[in-house]
């Protein structure tokens, strides 16, 4: 099949690169016609654990295509993805302005039958604003041509992307068209031939489907959270806790790790999208706006327990922080916890010397080069003159620590392990002052 997709950040270069890599010929659009060269190149602008060497493979292969020019877009495939971003607006909403730019673009070129596929993660009532706007779009240049717009929302993970899009659990397609059913089934037919994935429902449910997906995974977190400072007020172990309502299957394992707050591109604009829906549906989503605030406030967290740690006295004070990205194998910072912590504690004084494996780069494109903010090459060089520690992401070069070394190296025997990285014992036989997430009392050193 000839596809095209509009967009080439996340969610569009993961479409079109793992379609690409099953034989399909795709061809991804963006305006930034620098970004257009570049990928076209191979460099990508974004981390994301094998896409690069998937790019590059189908860029070599002849299957995968960078263009700028919308024309041609339109006319070569006969599906038209739609993966721009969605941002929230001020009131939480989702905009769709560039959703929207993109379906009159399609409208504006397209000579006969396309199908618009919205990837976008989009609000309720989207797909028919799209078919409106192409239908406006048609009729002003005289045209009446057959088209459908469908939903088709992804759900994929940052850092393991491309394992979702190939071996994920379900594809949602929402159409009331057979002719579309037909179409994407032949789209993913290579990824649907263990089992039949494909789950075909109403435009409007599987707009839902998206947003509900999200919010009750972020339901999942901001819960362990709650039931984390309520073990730390009650002197239980939430890791103990954890183990006991994760053992159940109805419960399970995942997303209930306490923590420092949910961040990234999804979680926190998808739940305050939902919100927004809900409010102007009439209907009050009380927990969906309890998990936003559980959250929020989850994030100051590091800095509330920083500042206990150190009598309230951060002015002047150096902070070793481990972890920039909201979680690991992405360089992704929006909505990351760091960003809560790094900014409170400039505004009370203190220096940052951060490291991540991914996200120094990011760091200085949001901050620049500031005098209180030394983002470093190494792990350990964050230590050098540390009055302090805190984890906020949970990489896997930061889960094996020599005690000792750290102590020695700390002129403050303070950590704060925003991940629950470590065992409050052994940090405790060190002669560190540990705090974690939950984790009963903060777990002072012992005194010999």
């Amino acid at each position: 099949m000839k596809i095209t997709i509009f967009g080439s950040g996340y969610v569009g270069l993961v479409t079109g690169a793992c379609l690409a890599e099953v034989g399909h010929e795709v061809m991804c659009v963006d305006v930034d016609a620098d970004k257009v060269a570049r990928l076209s190149q191979g460099e990508v602008p974004i981390y994301e654990p094998g896409l690069e060497t998937l790019i590059h493979q189908n860029l070599d292969a002849g299957r995968l295509h960078f263009t700028n020019d919308a024309k041609a877009a339109v006319d070569f495939g006969l599906l038209q993805f739609i993966a721009v971003g969605t941002p929230s607006d001020e009131d939480g909403s989702a905009d769709l302005t560039h959703v929207l730019k993109v379906a009159e673009t399609i409208a504006t070129h397209m000579t006969d039958y396309r199908i618009i596929v919205d990837k976008s993660t989009v609000p309720v009532g989207t797909a028919s604003k799209v078919a409106r706007t192409v239908a406006a779009t048609l009729e002003a240049r005289g045209l009446d041509l057959e088209f459908d717009v469908c939903s088709n929302p992804e759900f994929l993970k940052e850092g393991a992307a491309i394992e979702d899009f190939s071996r994920g659990s379900r594809i949602v397609v929402g159409t009331e068209s057979e002719r579309v059913r037909k179409v994407m089934r032949e789209c993913y037919g290579p990824y649907n031939r263990q089992r039949d994935k494909l789950m075909f429902m109403g435009v409007r449910s599987a707009e839902l489907t998206k947003y509900a997906a999200n919010a009750m995974l972020a339901t999942k977190i901001s819960f362990i959270n709650e039931i984390a400072n309520l073990s730390e007020r009650l002197g239980a172990d939430v890791e103990e806790v954890r183990h006991g309502i994760g053992s159940d299957p109805r419960i399970g394992y995942s997303f209930i790790y306490p923590g420092c707050g949910y961040g990234g591109s999804c979680f926190p604009k998808d739940v305050k999208a939902l919100a927004h829906t809900a409010e102007a549906a009439g209907y009050p989503a009380e927990l969906i706006t309890a998990v936003e605030n559980v959250n929020a406030r989850q994030k100051s967290r590091l800095f509330e327990m920083l500042s206990q740690a150190l009598n309230g006295d951060l002015a002047g004070k150096t902070i070793a922080l481990w972890g920039l990205a909201f979680k690991p194998n992405t360089d992704d910072m929006r909505e990351a916890p760091s960003r809560a912590l790094m900014e409170a504690l400039w505004q009370a004084g203190a220096r940052v010397q951060a490291y991540d494996p991914e996200a120094a780069e990011e760091c200085l494109r949001i901050y620049g080069n500031r005098n209180d903010l030394d983002v470093t090459e190494h792990r350990d060089e964050t230590l050098e003159g540390a009055h302090a520690l805190v984890i906020c992401t949970e990489w896997k070069a930061f889960r094996t620590v020599d005690f000792g070394k750290l102590r020695e190296r700390l002129i403050e025997p303070v950590v704060v392990d925003g991940r629950n990285l470590f065992s409050p014992q052994s940090a405790q036989e060190a002669g560190l002052s540990y705090y974690a997430i939950g984790r009963g009392a903060s777990v002072r050193p012992v005194v010999s």
